[in-house]
């Protein structure tokens, strides 16, 4: 907050008292909410209405409050927007040294103000002009003046908003999408603007105008709650930061969920979010119905000609049966005349259901008439209740507004009583871009577009569903979440047998993903556990759409070409185990004859060999992407190779994303010796590849110590961004539990940064330990790097020198 004087005055009136008593107002504890609003709203309003007095006024004027301040709802740092409003019968320069006597004593304390100074017919065409400055004046309210002229200019104005309601209404709901597009919904951003995103409190001031043009009017069930939630969230944002913001940050929540009395930082995204939907579901509804009133309202003189003028039929309304007890009517879906919800349990699963699939939004009078008089569904559930489910979750896009109209009214977590916990739970990750159920919800619309992959889409859309049910669990969701999706799926009616399958999905939901990104696939052990985790083809296949729906369904960080590529190996692998056909040894696999040709001639110039290969390209909706780029690296055996090639890469920006190393023993003319030829795979940060031959200078200049690394590195490492306000976490190294008899696993978890390989790389150099495969991943700002190492002998490390290294290796990355 803006450091007000606070110097000893008894004029209260004075800009020293007002600055006073808003600072004592402001530091009372006892008073927080609505009551210190319109607190700080009425002391407002007899400072400025004593400094307008004290200026004497001509007749005919008055100091007009709009917007929030109009509505008195002052925030600790709001902007104070203020019309000085005169009849044009007072001197142009009497008003003008009014307007002065009052704005410069705001500006003098640090106030923002939001000024102007009209006759009421310049203020009505402006507000006819500006549709920002028409719903401000919807809020017009006297502070100090002329109450009659105030007076007529909020007449006018609500008349003008209501007369022209069929031009200005579709022209507001366009600025909402616009302003919706641009800031995001606030009921999914982990840094949310309380004010301008979807769903906050710009949209419920809009719901309010929408109500005063007569067309429509919100449900109010929440409504009120919800945006007093939000004010009070703002509040205590604004006294937290001491600034004028809407913008909810992360390093900002811990201090405002402790101004509010909250938990956490997760119980006040929680809050925020239960709001923000409450305003987002009005919003949707009152639109709906105001494109419906204003589509009628159109159509109504071409009836009357149809008709003839005297005529007074009316125009029958249409409804068109869409399941047993639903019909549409005016673009919704809305329960039949003979529907009876309290003798149909099914029913609100059937509306869903029908409303998804013909891509129709679902009535609120009928979700609110379900809610109330629908029985429960038996447990477990009729076979035709679990056959409409999985209708709903197969309609794609338009499974998500049905979802959110159920959700709004209770009915879901009547039907699936574990959705509370997950319900609007924040996910503390930049790579989701959803809270957990919503994200459930869009990994079920992902997979419905995978269904033909599948020999049972039913199986595959219910575990879509309930893949993260275990979050808001103590422990890995992953094993709560399988608990928790057996007992719902024998709630569902699922008979033993895919309750088990579906139960395994979601707790291997990971798997796939997880070792094809972070495990040495070569390695038979590697394809053995997913096999015996998986049991059988046909969980496999449902284990691989899954993994697909649930990456796509996370953010454009969680999958690519390159993950979707590793992952489809690893399902190959799994499948010829799963039909009995015997993994292949990968230590009796002899070199590519592109490895030996450029080993041969790494031995005969005792110098790196590099060759740069570009992997076919695969189509993607957002367009073509390379897999990867092949990098072949031979070289006479040398300490320090890994941490060389690595920094040049970094250095060069191309992101790792995995290594193989093994020695090869060639016999040649020139005598016999072994090279070590190094598989990478790499893409680059931006831009093209660099070529070959700089790659290869510079490798040489890193080997012979010419060329400083780590210096280089620094400097990159010194300007990498870093999220805000948050600290990097310390790096974790554990020793793997792989069953590898290859080689010992080592996994580093770590902030990714420029560099990261080659620092693992150098702190590897003092162990006596071979790299033999390395394989990174890499989600938003964390890095998972898996190396499988081996003594000098090729022997696997013994358990205690294991861990040694795994300590030494973690230290050496603080």
């Amino acid at each position: 907050m803006t450091n007000l004087d606070t110097s000893d005055t008894t004029e209260e009136s004075g800009p020293d008292g007002y600055a006073a008593a808003r600072l004592l107002l402001l530091q009372e504890k006892e008073r927080p909410g609505p009551p210190r609003r319109a607190a700080l709203a009425r002391l407002t309003d007899d400072w400025l209405a004593g400094l307008f007095a004290a200026a004497a006024p001509p007749r005919g004027t008055a100091l007009v409050a709009v917007g929030g301040y109009g509505r008195a709802e002052l925030s600790p740092r709001s902007d104070l927007d203020l019309l000085l409003l005169h009849d044009g019968t007072a001197d142009k320069a009497a008003v003008a040294a009014l307007a002065d006597r009052i704005w410069y004593p705001v500006w003098d304390l640090g106030l923002a103000l939001d000024h102007s100074v009209r006759t009421p017919a310049e203020a009505r065409a402006t507000a006819g002009e500006d549709l920002k400055a028409h719903l401000g004046l919807l809020d017009a309210r006297t502070v100090a003046g002329d109450a009659g002229l105030v007076a007529a200019l909020r007449t006018t104005v609500l008349a003008d908003w209501r007369n022209q309601a069929a031009r200005r209404l579709p022209e507001l709901d366009a600025l909402c999408r616009e302003r919706a597009e641009r800031v995001g919904e606030l009921q999914y951003l982990l840094e949310p603007d309380l004010k301008e995103a979807r769903g906050g409190l710009r949209d419920a001031q809009v719901l309010r105008a929408v109500a005063a043009s007569w067309v429509a009017d919100a449900p109010r069930e929440g409504l009120d709650t919800a945006r007093r939630r939000l004010l009070d969230a703002r509040d205590a944002l604004h006294l937290a930061t001491g600034r004028a913001t809407d913008r909810l940050a992360l390093q900002e929540q811990d201090a405002v969920a402790a101004r509010l009395g909250l938990l956490d930082a997760d119980t006040l995204l929680r809050e925020v979010y239960e709001a923000a939907r409450t305003i987002s579901y009005a919003t949707d509804v009152t639109w709906r119905e105001v494109n419906r009133v204003l589509k009628a309202r159109s159509a109504r003189p071409r009836l009357r000609s149809l008709l003839g003028r005297g005529g007074g039929a009316k125009a029958p309304v249409e409804r068109t049966p869409l399941a047993e007890g639903v019909v549409e009517m005016d673009g919704e879906a809305v329960l039949a005349l003979s529907a009876r919800p309290e003798r149909d349990p099914v029913l609100p699963l059937r509306a869903a259901a029908a409303a998804a699939q013909s891509a129709l939004p679902i009535s609120l009078h009928a979700v609110r008439r379900l809610a109330a008089a629908a029985r429960p569904l038996p447990v477990p559930w009729p076979a035709e209740a679990r056959e409409e489910l999985v209708t709903l979750l197969g309609a794609g896009e338009a499974t998500v507004p049905v979802w959110e109209a159920l959700e709004a009214e209770g009915l879901i977590t009547q039907l699936l009583p574990d959705w509370e916990r997950v319900r609007c739970r924040p996910q503390r990750n930049p790579v989701h871009t959803w809270t957990v159920d919503r994200h459930l919800v869009e990994t079920a619309v992902r997979a419905s577009s995978l269904t033909r992959r599948v020999g049972r889409p039913d199986l595959l859309l219910v575990a879509a569903l309930l893949h993260d049910i275990g979050k808001g669990w103590p422990g890995d969701h992953s094993v709560a979440g399988e608990t928790i999706a057996r007992d719902l799926a024998a709630r569902i009616g699922f008979d033993r047998t895919d309750t088990a399958v579906i139960a395994t999905a979601v707790r291997h939901h990971l798997l796939l993903v997880e070792t094809a990104t972070r495990r040495d696939l070569d390695d038979p052990a590697t394809v053995q556990s997913v096999a015996t985790a998986v049991g059988t083809l046909g969980t496999l296949e449902l284990l691989h759409a899954l993994t697909e729906a649930d990456a796509l369904a996370t953010g454009p960080a969680a999958w690519s070409s390159w993950r979707a590529s590793l992952v489809a190996d690893l399902v190959k692998r799994v499948a010829g185990v799963l039909a009995g056909a015997p993994l292949p040894d990968p230590e009796a696999a002899a070199p590519s004859a592109e490895q030996e040709r450029l080993a041969i001639e790494a031995l005969r110039t005792g110098e790196p060999v590099l060759a740069l290969r570009t992997e076919p390209v695969v189509a993607e909706p957002e367009g073509p992407e390379p897999v990867g780029v092949e990098l072949l690296i031979a070289l006479p055996d040398q300490p320090g190779v890994l941490p060389a090639v690595a920094g040049v890469l970094a250095l060069h920006r191309l992101t790792v994303r995995a290594a193989d190393l093994r020695a090869v023993e060639l016999p040649t003319g020139l005598g016999s010796g072994s090279v070590l030829v190094l598989d990478w795979r790499v893409a680059a940060e931006y831009g093209s590849l660099p070529e070959a031959a700089r790659l290869r200078a510079d490798l040489v200049r890193a080997l012979d110590g010419s060329l400083d690394i780590p210096a280089r590195l620094a400097e990159r490492e010194a300007a990498y961004p870093r999220r805000r306000g948050l600290a990097a976490p310390p790096p974790r190294v554990t020793v793997a539990a792989a069953d590898s008899r290859l080689a010992t696993v080592i996994e580093v978890r770590a902030q990714d940064a420029p560099g990261l390989l080659h620092r693992i790389g150098r702190a590897l150099e003092g162990a006596t330990v071979r790299v033999r495969s390395a394989h990174v991943s890499t989600l938003g700002a964390n890095a998972v790097d898996t190396l499988y190492v081996t003594r000098p002998d090729g022997s696997l490390l013994p358990d205690e020198e294991a861990i040694d290294l795994a300590r030494a290796l973690e230290e050496a990355l603080r």
